[in-house]
């Protein structure tokens, strides 16, 4: 019988989630991962998550693991939003319960899929999500400019209100070209920046710039293969601003405007993510 049980993360303080938080992702592959508590809120709405459906692990009555789930209804998928064990708790099974605990849900749920992303390098991760049936449908890619590249003269920005450009994000779907949940509106509402949106043809950009000067690209997405518009976006974005770095994190799909990125010179960041699914249909 196991040292835990499975209980609603919606019982759980919320101050007490977040210092597990904490504590599972000190040592994180990509650094510390700190939320401060004051932000925990703004972190679980860009995550997607639905406190009611996420659930935590606890032995003595102490948290040891968590499992929150973040439902996609566009997709009838529902995602592992960010999943962590406490390094006292690793390999108690107390992730694998949450994980196997997560799947059944969903399936109860009549949901069609659970989806998840991983750093692909995180291998103890990738183990576990394998293990549960999880195939990995996309690599996403993180990038930097090249500062050094050469800038062409500035364009005209093809201005797009806000609202509609979380309109033609929403339809991307139908469009044949879905995305990972943190390159939707439903993510993109909850950033606490000023958001900028840029369209040509049938491709969208949807960035902001920080208090240093840099600009972080949130959505770049072209729904055609070739991603001549989405070059002409980055070409224009580069011209406009052509002493600030650009970052794009890793969540750019490859087919839907990395190639683009990468024919204008910008760096693959060293770790990627891997886009994983698995399938709950009953045929």
């Amino acid at each position: 019988m196991p040292a835990f049980e499975i209980v609603a993360a919606e019982s759980i303080a919320p101050a007490r989630l977040h210092a597990a938080f904490g504590t599972a992702f000190a040592d994180y592959l990509i650094g510390p991962f700190r939320v401060p508590l004051a932000q925990w809120p703004q972190f679980l709405a860009r995550q997607g998550v639905d406190v009611g459906l996420s659930r935590v692990s606890l032995a003595a009555g102490e948290p040891t693991a968590f499992c929150l789930v973040a439902p996609r209804p566009e997709a009838a998928s529902w995602r592992l939003g960010t999943m962590g064990a406490l390094p006292a708790a690793r390999g108690s099974g107390a992730a694998t319960a949450l994980l196997d605990d997560f799947i059944a849900r969903a399936r109860a749920a009549d949901v069609r899929a659970v989806e998840l992303e991983c750093f692909a390098q995180n291998t103890r991760a990738m183990r576990l999500y394998q293990k549960a049936g999880f195939k990995t449908i996309d690599a996403l890619y993180g990038y930097r400019s090249n500062t050094g590249a050469p800038r062409g003269a500035p364009a005209t920005p093809p201005v797009v209100e806000l609202a509609d450009a979380l309109q033609w994000l929403d339809a991307c779907r139908d469009a044949g070209c879905p995305l990972p949940l943190q390159v939707t509106p439903r993510s993109l509402r909850a950033l606490p920046v000023r958001l900028q949106a840029w369209r040509r043809g049938d491709a969208q950009l949807v960035f902001s710039q920080g208090d240093d000067g840099s600009l972080q690209v949130h959505s770049l997405v072209d729904r055609r293969p070739a991603q001549r518009d989405a070059d002409e976006l980055v070409a224009a974005l580069l011209a406009l601003h052509p002493d600030r770095s650009v970052h794009v994190p890793q969540l750019q799909r490859h087919a839907v405007g990395g190639a683009a990125l990468e024919r204008l010179g910008f760096e693959r960041l060293p770790l990627h993510q891997a886009w994983m699914r698995r399938s709950l249909s009953k045929g």
